[in-house]
């Protein structure tokens, strides 16, 4: 990373304090540059940079790495970060600025290396780490189906929008009656302190589910009580027939993580 861009990364870190800064650099006619972008995220304790502005980089050159600071934090990766890294493909630039009159401190770069966030025990960044990123990658890992990304911005379900119910058709599920007998795989849509349905889980048997709580680590819980209280719908994947998928596997692998 050349001298001039350091320096315009930093001081955009120092002007976006206490908020994360985000931005990217690109190539372009042959230079390096920093393009500072907006964070639209809700919460200043990550950032969201918006699509059109990362789509107007990429008609200005190429983009060889991803920028965000870090306020009053180290500048070592945090699990949601290498997991976007992994992602995006490309190298992640993290600065640390510290307050209360800003000064960056050091900087560190990742890059893409294969990572994987563990199925249990893993931290909560919406969007990144979410629910529907554990049900996600469950299916990559254990039936190697890729189900389809949604976009989703901070606290949807606080602002009139019903994602999950939108979208699982879209993603190769069905319904199920409310009485049926689940099978591994199953999804299991609930509403928690919501108007919409707005956390998901994954049957994975012997009585239990997998997800990731809004502001927790994903875990294995038994499924009853006040989970099924909650619950609003139960789901299945589709085959590629059309029918419902019946597939059995090994219920040893749902616990490697």
């Amino acid at each position: 990373m050349q001298t001039k861009t350091e320096s315009a990364i930093r001081h955009h870190a120092m002007a976006e304090y206490p908020r994360e800064c985000c931005g990217l650099v690109i190539i372009e006619r042959g230079r390096e540059r920093y393009v500072p972008c907006t964070n639209e995220a809700a919460s200043s304790e990550h950032f969201r940079l918006p699509a059109s502005e990362y789509a107007d980089a990429e008609t200005r050159g190429e983009i060889i790495a991803v920028v965000h600071s870090h306020p009053d934090m180290p500048a070592r990766p945090s699990e949601a970060d290498k997991v976007a890294c992994e992602a995006s493909g490309l190298p992640w630039i993290i600065v640390r600025v510290d307050g209360p009159e800003p000064v960056t401190q050091e900087i560190v770069t990742i890059e893409p290396c294969g990572y994987q966030a563990p199925l249990v025990g893993r931290s909560f960044a919406h969007g990144v780490l979410d629910c529907y990123t554990l049900i996600r990658d469950w299916y990559q890992r254990e039936r190697h189906i890729t189900l389809l990304d949604f976009e989703r911005e901070d606290e949807w379900w606080n602002k009139g929008q019903d994602l999950y119910m939108q979208h699982f058709a879209e993603a190769g599920f069905t319904r199920l009656p409310d009485t049926a007998p689940l099978q591994v795989g199953d999804v299991i849509l609930m509403q928690i302190r919501a108007d919409a349905t707005n956390h998901g889980a994954v049957y994975i048997g012997d009585g239990l589910m997998l997800h990731h709580l809004y502001g927790r680590l994903s875990t294995r819980d038994v499924y009853g009580g006040y989970w099924r209280e909650v619950t609003r719908m139960l789901l299945r994947r589709l085959s590629s027939s059309g029918t419902c998928a019946l597939t059995v596997i090994d219920e040893e692998q749902l616990y490697r993580s």
